[in-house]
């Protein structure tokens, strides 16, 4: 499938009405994710227990991705029991994806996870934006297709 047709199937997804999925059945209990960052650190989610961990997949072509961005980022930095992660999904060049976060800055790390090289324990997304919630103990609490609000964060992490 050519990269437009894949961005295209993914923007026509996206429409989709935010649904709080179960996790794959072929998932770990509890996924590993250890990455680098676009700024040169890595992230490893085994370091973030003890903490809810937002793993959010998303695209520099995603209209709704952009848009849930701020709102990731402000309920990051207001609950000190929740990190996050960006994991752009997205085939441009890293110093673009550098570029484009300058341009809508988040308080959380974003790295960038190539089509071809998808990250080991999280199923490819199948559309865009596309979040994982990890609990504290390292377990998937929820997965949402579409974007995700405050109020959604908010109510799957029982108001927390």
């Amino acid at each position: 499938m050519t990269l437009l047709l894949r961005k295209l199937k993914f923007a026509a997804i996206a429409l989709i009405v935010v649904a709080a999925i179960p996790a794959h059945a072929d998932m770990p209990a509890r996924p590993t994710l250890k990455v680098a960052t676009l700024d040169g650190k890595t992230f490893d989610l085994a370091a973030e227990r003890g903490k809810w961990v937002i793993v959010n997949y998303w695209a520099t072509w995603c209209v709704p991705c952009i848009k849930e961005m701020p709102d990731i980022s402000n309920f990051v930095a207001a609950h000190k029991n929740v990190a996050a992660i960006g994991l752009a999904f997205d085939d441009s060049e890293p110093a673009d994806i550098k570029a484009f976060v300058a341009q809508h800055p988040v308080v959380y790390p974003i790295a960038q996870v190539t089509l071809d090289k998808p990250v080991k324990d999280f199923d490819e997304p199948r559309g865009l934006p596309t979040t994982w919630l990890i609990s504290p103990d390292g377990k998937v609490a929820k997965r949402f297709v579409g974007p995700v609000t405050p109020a959604l964060l908010k109510a799957a992490i029982g108001g927390k």
